[in-house]
């Protein structure tokens, strides 16, 4: 075969490598956890749509960047990973770390945002918290869609007595009642909740986190954006976020978005707490 037509065409395979290769993804299909506020949940105005600090956090880093992206429902937080998986879609935007998903997905280091799990106990509590091991023979509880390090959630196991509740409402409310005598939940999505269904007054977070997983970006294996410069520039960005000051005020302002939805919705006021 002539040399030159075989230059050529390898000249023409290797153009969209090249085209990857600067960087020219230029739209990120997103989706993620849909009940997991402040840090995402399905926009109820839009419910094809998720909305919360994770996703802001994303769209600036992304726009940054010059890379649109969409933050998209794709059901319960199963169905989300399975959608990344196979590349239908192009990333999951709070990914906790886990070692048998590395087949699958990159991880962004640093996290997106870290979730410290807090201690919170009612104001009248007896319980005297400085480390995890305090806690042991009391009652406790923690939402069954807490993701927890791997190493804590078998300490947790072990050495601690918790009820699993459906929800994180269902977890403060045995807790106001006095049927547990503390609760393991998000430093923010605590609070988010406590506020939101009016437990402010009633309900106090210890101040020293028990647990400190990281919700990571997670680009899937199979996606067509995923190449070296993506994944470099997100990291650079991850990296720059701590400093930058953004982290806090996107949580704060979700946190404010998430009552005033659940303000909306005028839950249920709790009984009388048993003595």
């Amino acid at each position: 075969m002539d040399l030159r037509l075989v230059w050529g065409l390898l000249g023409l395979s290797l153009l969209p490598g090249l085209s990857f290769a600067a960087g020219k993804c230029e739209r990120l299909i997103v989706t993620g956890s849909p009940d997991a506020p402040p840090y995402l949940w399905q926009d109820p105005q839009n419910p094809k749509h998720l909305i919360g600090a994770s996703a802001d956090l994303l769209q600036q880093v992304a726009g940054e960047l010059g890379i649109k992206v969409e933050l998209l429902y794709a059901g319960k937080r199963s169905q989300a990973l399975d959608e990344v998986r196979s590349g239908r879609m192009d990333m999951l935007a709070d990914a906790p770390l886990a070692v048998n998903e590395l087949e699958n997905l990159d991880y962004i280091h640093p996290a997106l945002l870290e979730n410290d799990y807090l201690v919170w106990t009612r104001n009248d509590s007896l319980l005297v918290y400085n480390e995890a091991q305090d806690l042991h023979g009391h009652p406790g509880a923690l939402s069954e869609k807490a993701r927890v390090t791997s190493s804590f959630g078998t300490f947790a196991e072990q050495q601690l007595t918790l009820v699993r509740t459906p929800n994180l409402t269902q977890a403060f409310q045995k807790l106001l009642l006095g049927e547990v005598e503390f609760v393991l939940a998000g430093r923010y999505s605590g609070m988010a909740m406590v506020q939101t269904l009016g437990m402010a007054n009633d309900l106090m977070a210890h101040p020293q986190p028990i647990d400190k997983p990281g919700l990571y970006l997670a680009v899937s294996h199979n996606s067509a954006c995923n190449d070296p410069w993506l994944r470099g520039q997100l990291a650079k960005k991850m990296t720059e976020l701590p400093a930058s000051g953004l982290t806090e005020a996107a949580l704060l302002r979700n946190i404010e978005r998430w009552k005033v939805q659940g303000s909306q919705q005028q839950p249920q006021p709790v009984s009388t707490p048993k003595q």
